[in-house]
């Protein structure tokens, strides 16, 4: 009787230790699982990398380009008055300046020009003009100027503030925690003024009504 047993071809058999040493000895088609990892992790620090880098280059852009986050020359009262001739500029009453996303207000009235000088702190009663960044301190919202009780009102959730950007305290003048934003100035000896968009001072707290600090509204009802 023969010693040679025959197996269907399609039947597995085990591999020789011959055949596995070669094995280990030849490069294993596709990623292993060391090399998979390393791909995902590089892959990953270089959208991080990636990230940053234009983030960086939106933050510094606007300053390459002179716009908002850079200086920006808004004029003299007159040029403001003239830009905005369909608004009571003279009495006090902001205006809009989308270029430096900020509201212009001459602080007395009584005294029709900006006056030369810097404050970096934007609070701008020296250079008898304040710029206040459009943004609500709440969250973000534009408020818009009422010419009906020369009040800035935030559509959003109804904070309320006086021409000047001070926040009127307690819950039926919204959420906002203080006043608005202010940016740097400087008037020239012309009387022109420049806005740094790049220097943003916070708001002061809230002033209830009727306390010194808060310029009453004109009108009980406001436009919101």
């Amino acid at each position: 009787m023969s010693n040679y047993h025959v197996e269907p071809a399609a039947k597995p058999g085990a591999l020789t230790k011959e055949a596995i040493k070669s094995l280990r000895k030849e490069q294993v088609e596709g990623l292993s699982r060391r090399q998979l990892m390393r791909v995902a992790l590089g892959t990953g620090i270089g959208l991080w990398l990636l990230e940053v880098g234009a983030g960086t280059i939106g933050f510094i852009w606007p300053n390459l380009a002179g716009g908002f986050g850079a200086p920006i020359q808004i004029g003299a009262l007159e040029d403001v008055k003239t830009a905005n001739s369909t608004l009571p500029i003279d009495e006090g009453f902001p205006a809009y300046y989308a270029e430096a996303r900020a509201f212009v207000i001459l602080v007395d009235p009584a005294q029709q020009r900006f006056l030369p000088g810097e404050d970096q702190t934007g609070d701008g009663t020296a250079l008898n003009v304040r710029a206040l960044y459009q943004r609500c301190p709440h969250l973000g919202c534009k408020p818009n100027p009422c010419e009906r009780n020369f009040w800035l009102e935030c559509p959003c959730h109804g904070s309320r503030y006086d021409r000047l950007g001070i926040k009127a305290d307690g819950a039926a003048y919204g959420p906002a925690p203080r006043s608005m934003d202010r940016f740097s100035i400087t008037v020239d000896d012309k009387g022109v003024l420049t806005v740094n968009t790049g220097k943003i001072t916070l708001g002061p707290l809230p002033v209830a009504l009727g306390q010194p600090g808060l310029i009453p509204p004109r009108t009980p009802t406001g436009c919101i």
